[in-house]
């Protein structure tokens, strides 16, 4: 099966989630970093903040304000399911710290070879798209909150998160992520 690329960034089917934290990344440490940005669906920037700001967390939601000039929401609340809770609580616990995004875009393609998939296109953004394109497939009557939550306009969750090749198999295997969003 080709992967999942839109606008020059990698959209994981579940599986290929499931393998790269299963089989691809090495450590605790590493995986928990990424369940972090999967689950929220922050982006880097975002969550490098979040863990110096622990009380934008209030157990539920992370309150965000932006620092982009071209933001369309200046704080937007990000919603949680209850896997997201856990592992946000777990991190923001931690004593550990994002890299440098460069770095981690190389672990990234390192771990996902490791784990058996193409580095295709595998960037930073991978689990923020990801997520957001999980979510959009999984509760298509939720657009509304998604695209609040994720701090995005109708038409860019529109132009860039809709319409993804995910199959009923993909639908079935997003519910241990997804589920009590």
């Amino acid at each position: 099966m080709n992967p999942i690329v839109k606008e020059g960034v990698r959209i994981f089917r579940p599986f290929e989630a499931k393998a790269l934290i299963d089989k691809g990344i090495p450590t605790f440490k590493h995986q928990l970093l990424f369940k972090s940005l999967l689950f929220s669906g922050t982006r880097y920037a975002e969550c490098k903040r979040l863990k110096e700001n622990p009380e934008w967390f209030d157990g539920d939601f992370i309150m965000l304000f932006s620092t982009k000039v071209k933001a369309t929401q200046k704080e937007r609340w990000v919603r949680l399911n209850p896997r997201g809770k856990e592992v946000i609580q777990q991190y923001i616990k931690s004593d550990f710290k994002l890299p440098h995004n460069i770095t981690w875009n190389e672990n990234l393609k390192r771990w996902a070879t490791k784990a058996g998939l193409d580095t295709k296109a595998i960037s930073a953004k991978t689990t923020r798209k990801t997520w957001e394109s999980w979510l959009a497939f999984y509760y298509p009557t939720k657009h509304l909150q998604i695209i609040q939550s994720q701090g995005h306009t109708a038409k860019t969750a529109f132009n860039h998160y809709l319409n993804m090749p995910f199959t009923d198999n993909d639908s079935i295997q997003m519910k241990e992520f997804v589920e009590g969003w």
